[in-house]
Protein backbone atom coordinates (compact mmCIF):
# COMPACT_ATOMS: atom_id res chain seq x y z
CA UNK A 1 0.00 0.00 0.00
CA UNK A 2 1.23 3.29 -1.06
CA UNK A 3 0.78 5.71 1.58
CA UNK A 4 -0.12 9.71 0.41
CA UNK A 5 0.16 13.18 2.16
CA UNK A 6 -1.46 16.50 1.11
CA UNK A 7 1.22 19.41 0.27
CA UNK A 8 0.24 22.77 -0.16
CA UNK A 9 2.16 24.39 -3.30
CA UNK A 10 2.30 27.78 -4.42
CA UNK A 11 1.64 28.51 -8.31
CA UNK A 12 5.17 29.76 -9.54
CA UNK A 13 3.91 31.97 -12.05
CA UNK A 14 1.07 33.23 -10.17
CA UNK A 15 2.42 34.24 -6.28
CA UNK A 16 -0.85 35.95 -5.29
CA UNK A 17 -3.12 33.13 -6.02
CA UNK A 18 -4.14 30.54 -2.94
CA UNK A 19 -2.41 27.53 -2.79
CA UNK A 20 -3.00 24.13 -3.81
CA UNK A 21 -3.13 21.29 -2.25
CA UNK A 22 -1.36 18.16 -4.00
CA UNK A 23 -1.34 14.53 -2.94
CA UNK A 24 2.47 13.72 -2.41
CA UNK A 25 3.93 9.76 -1.66
CA UNK A 26 5.24 9.14 1.76
CA UNK A 27 8.39 6.54 1.61
CA UNK A 28 7.60 3.97 4.18
CA UNK A 29 11.35 2.67 4.47
CA UNK A 30 14.21 1.50 1.23
CA UNK A 31 15.18 -2.02 0.17
CA UNK A 32 19.17 -2.09 -0.02
CA UNK A 33 21.03 -4.69 -1.89
CA UNK A 34 21.50 -7.28 0.94
CA UNK A 35 17.51 -6.79 1.29
CA UNK A 36 16.80 -7.80 -2.49
CA UNK A 37 19.85 -10.46 -2.69
CA UNK A 38 17.62 -12.06 0.33
CA UNK A 39 14.71 -11.95 -1.36
CA UNK A 40 15.70 -13.06 -4.71
CA UNK A 41 17.27 -15.74 -2.51
CA UNK A 42 13.83 -17.12 -0.73
CA UNK A 43 12.60 -17.80 -4.94
CA UNK A 44 15.39 -19.63 -6.01
CA UNK A 45 17.34 -21.84 -5.38
CA UNK A 46 20.35 -19.45 -5.42
CA UNK A 47 22.07 -19.14 -1.68
CA UNK A 48 21.70 -15.12 -0.16
CA UNK A 49 25.24 -14.59 -0.52
CA UNK A 50 25.62 -15.57 -4.25
CA UNK A 51 22.73 -13.09 -5.36
CA UNK A 52 24.65 -10.48 -3.38
CA UNK A 53 27.53 -11.20 -4.87
CA UNK A 54 26.13 -11.10 -8.41
CA UNK A 55 23.95 -7.86 -8.07
CA UNK A 56 27.12 -5.97 -6.47
CA UNK A 57 29.03 -7.42 -9.70
CA UNK A 58 25.98 -6.36 -12.25
CA UNK A 59 26.28 -2.86 -10.40
CA UNK A 60 29.74 -2.42 -11.26
CA UNK A 61 29.49 -3.58 -14.71
CA UNK A 62 26.65 -1.33 -15.51
CA UNK A 63 28.77 1.53 -13.88
CA UNK A 64 31.67 0.41 -16.62
CA UNK A 65 29.64 0.20 -19.80
CA UNK A 66 27.64 3.81 -18.88
CA UNK A 67 31.16 4.97 -18.51
CA UNK A 68 32.03 3.94 -21.97
CA UNK A 69 29.27 5.84 -23.51
CA UNK A 70 27.01 2.03 -23.93
CA UNK A 71 23.36 2.22 -23.31
CA UNK A 72 22.79 -0.08 -20.35
CA UNK A 73 19.52 -1.97 -21.68
CA UNK A 74 18.63 -5.00 -18.96
CA UNK A 75 15.27 -6.40 -20.43
CA UNK A 76 12.21 -6.46 -18.71
CA UNK A 77 13.95 -3.97 -16.41
CA UNK A 78 14.72 -1.16 -18.51
CA UNK A 79 17.32 1.30 -19.67
CA UNK A 80 20.48 3.18 -18.19
CA UNK A 81 22.25 5.96 -20.25
CA UNK A 82 24.33 8.60 -18.83
CA UNK A 83 22.84 12.41 -19.05
CA UNK A 84 24.84 15.57 -18.89
CA UNK A 85 24.32 19.39 -17.83
CA UNK A 86 26.81 21.72 -19.83
CA UNK A 87 27.51 25.36 -20.26
CA UNK A 88 26.08 26.92 -23.39
CA UNK A 89 29.03 28.07 -26.24
CA UNK A 90 27.96 30.20 -29.13
CA UNK A 91 29.57 28.15 -32.12
CA UNK A 92 29.99 24.16 -32.45
CA UNK A 93 33.93 25.14 -32.53
CA UNK A 94 33.89 25.80 -28.70
CA UNK A 95 32.25 23.22 -27.38
CA UNK A 96 34.29 20.75 -25.77
CA UNK A 97 34.05 18.35 -22.25
CA UNK A 98 35.22 21.37 -20.31
CA UNK A 99 31.71 22.82 -20.26
CA UNK A 100 30.53 19.30 -18.47
CA UNK A 101 29.04 20.86 -15.27
CA UNK A 102 27.07 17.65 -13.96
CA UNK A 103 26.95 13.85 -15.23
CA UNK A 104 23.94 12.01 -14.06
CA UNK A 105 22.26 8.53 -14.30
CA UNK A 106 18.66 8.02 -16.61
CA UNK A 107 16.53 5.13 -16.27
CA UNK A 108 13.46 4.70 -18.38
CA UNK A 109 11.61 1.26 -17.68
CA UNK A 110 10.96 -1.69 -19.77
CA UNK A 111 6.90 -1.49 -21.00
CA UNK A 112 6.50 -4.68 -19.28
CA UNK A 113 7.53 -3.02 -16.07
CA UNK A 114 6.29 0.15 -16.39
CA UNK A 115 2.71 -1.29 -17.33
CA UNK A 116 3.04 -3.45 -14.12
CA UNK A 117 3.32 -0.53 -12.19
CA UNK A 118 0.01 1.71 -12.63
CA UNK A 119 -3.00 3.27 -11.38
CA UNK A 120 -5.13 0.03 -11.35
CA UNK A 121 -1.77 -2.03 -9.82
CA UNK A 122 -1.49 -0.15 -7.19
CA UNK A 123 -3.68 1.09 -3.57
CA UNK A 124 -3.26 4.16 -2.20
CA UNK A 125 -3.95 5.58 1.42
CA UNK A 126 -4.64 8.86 2.73
CA UNK A 127 -1.91 9.55 6.15
CA UNK A 128 -1.72 12.78 8.35
CA UNK A 129 0.79 15.44 7.16
CA UNK A 130 3.70 15.82 9.56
Amino acid sequence: MVQLKSVSKSNPQDRAADNKYYAQVVATGKTDLERLAYLVSNQSTVREADCYAVILSLLHNVVDELKQGRIVKLDKLGSFQIGINSEAVDTPEEVSANLVNNVRIKFRPDKRMKNSLNIKTVDFTIVQSA
